[in-house]
């Protein structure tokens, strides 16, 4: 076994330093007095209630919220049919351009695919929104979808659902009660994935979005640009606490189900 010597701890903690120390500085000075975010005035909470009252901020986070959780449920639905269609259809004429388009968005440039659905919502004389930003996050997330629900469905064991077809099931009948419940881990994921890329993104939105439509990551954008405020150091405390308390409730439950699984084939093994 190899031991954790001086160099890989260093290196370690070097690592976790870049990634995390900007993070301890931002949850810190969100707490600021001063309004100038580099100068240390005394703690204080008044720039969360500045935040909370600062009504074009928590219209744009309600546009963010509202395009993600209706994308990501589009491209989890699309992105799932499209991954189960590429490994049970087998060969059939046209998939190598099927797959390429399904896969096309995760090697473009997002300024590119901005551009095109820009072109084309023009094109079509369609009137940007909240809508074109639904679509244009459907386009891209779907394609993440795709990848985590394939990866799960090349390893499922084909035989559980064909046990359930020569029981009398359908084919949908056996996709829906078998086959769903067993790659539901992968499809969750798949949509945590697109809901996340869906409030992070920022090029895309500014391509498809229209005046009456901001999302949250080009409100912060814009303010940035006329200088840092407290306000934004207190948003993003605020995102960082949500994906924590997030993240910590998703291993948390993996944790309990993989004790419950452990306890069942325990009890299996006794029976048996």
């Amino acid at each position: 076994m190899r031991r954790f010597s001086w160099f890989n701890a260093t290196a370690l903690t070097l690592g976790f330093a870049f990634l995390y120390v900007p993070m301890i500085i931002l949850i810190v000075y969100s707490f600021n007095k001063s309004k100038l975010v580099t100068v240390w005035a005394g703690f204080s909470t008044k720039w969360y209630g500045e935040l909370l009252s600062n009504q074009a901020m928590l219209d744009a986070a309600w546009v963010t919220l509202k395009v993600a959780v209706i994308s990501s449920s589009i491209a989890t639905i699309l992105g799932t049919m499209a991954a189960y269609v590429m490994v049970r259809a087998g060969r059939f004429h046209g998939r190598t351009l099927f797959s390429g388009m399904i896969y096309a968005p995760l090697v473009m440039p997002e300024v590119i695919t901005g551009l095109s659905l820009l072109l084309l919502f023009i094109g079509l004389n369609v009137d940007r929104g909240v809508g074109t930003i639904v679509l244009a996050h459907t386009t891209f997330a779907m394609c993440y979808v795709s990848v985590v629900v394939s990866s799960r469905l090349v390893s499922f064991d084909q035989s559980l659902e064909e046990a359930a077809l020569d029981l009398g099931c359908s084919p949908f009948q056996a996709f829906r009660l078998v086959t769903l419940p067993i790659i539901a881990p992968a499809v969750i994921s798949g949509w945590l994935l697109a809901f996340t890329l869906s409030l992070d993104d920022l090029v895309i939105a500014s391509f498809t979005s229209g005046p009456a439509a901001t999302t949250l990551p080009m409100k912060i954008w814009s303010s940035v640009r006329l200088g840092v405020s407290p306000e934004i150091n207190a948003l993003s405390t605020i995102m960082i606490a949500l994906v924590t308390v997030g993240v910590i409730t998703a291993s948390l439950i993996t944790k309990q189900q993989a004790v419950r699984q452990r306890r069942e084939e325990q009890a299996a093994d006794r029976v048996s």
